[in-house]
């Protein structure tokens, strides 16, 4: 399984590739999930924007997901807090 879920919610590594066209997932690098970004990698903007697409893609508040490591990388490790049942069944879609 790409993901883990705990007591503290799920975490899951992203593989991230800015300045793409539009903001989608588009697989699987890796054992991490494959996420392009519409946001340049320039002050944060990248790591911003996809807090807001994960929180948008799972239904997730945007307060719950955070990025736990990885901030300067292309690699990054995410955690959603309170997983719900339409999140748990978002992320097994993508399995």
């Amino acid at each position: 399984m790409w993901y883990r879920e705990d007591s503290a919610g799920v975490t899951f590594s992203v593989r991230v590739v800015p300045r793409a066209s539009r903001s989608e997932v588009v697989g699987f690098h890796d054992g991490a999930l494959k996420i392009r970004i519409a946001a340049p990698p320039v002050e944060g903007a990248a790591n911003q924007e996809l807090l807001k697409f994960l929180a948008r893609k799972f239904a997730a508040p945007r307060a719950s997901v955070t990025l736990i490591a990885g901030a300067s990388s292309k690699n990054k490790i995410i955690r959603i807090a309170n997983p719900t049942d339409a999140m748990r069944k978002e992320l097994s879609k993508l399995s």
